[in-house]
């Protein structure tokens, strides 16, 4: 019964509501992937206060904390790679208007980012400090 509701609450909010999510729902939604994501590789507040302020010599739980974040929004293929496009759509789709041109400009930027797909910490890592440094006041992952 909850899932036909929440079915019905989407399909109304589509149809007849703006698909873009509010500021608030965008801080809601990324907060939730860091609560999922920074438990899992055990990532401080320190180490990702320190990549929002442009420290990016961080450790290797903190590159696979970028990676859990990139898969949950399905953002790194199974082979590294950055899909750039699926981050496009999302954000074009999804994404506050005051973040839009901006997010959608440094996923574009960032669509070769990736230099070392053997390793799907440090290629998460690559992409997200590309998207940083194309736009470090705009920077939007959690």
């Amino acid at each position: 019964m909850k899932v036909l509701l929440l079915l019905v609450f989407a399909t109304l909010s589509f149809q007849y509501g703006d698909s873009a999510m509010s500021e608030a729902q965008m801080k809601a939604a990324l907060k939730l992937v860091r609560n999922v994501c920074q438990p899992k590789f055990k990532t401080t507040n320190e180490q990702i206060d320190a990549m929002h302020n442009g420290d990016w010599g961080m450790e290797k739980n903190a590159k696979c904390y970028l990676w859990c974040i990139l898969n949950m929004h399905k953002l790194i293929s199974k082979e590294n790679t950055f899909e750039w496009e699926t981050g496009v759509a999302t954000l074009t789709a999804q994404a506050p208007e005051s973040l839009r041109p901006t997010a959608v400009a440094s996923i574009q930027n960032c669509k070769d980012a990736v230099k070392t797909p053997s390793d799907k910490c440090l290629a998460a890592y690559e992409i997200a400090h590309c998207i940083y440094l194309d736009n470090p006041e705009k920077y939007f992952l959690p």
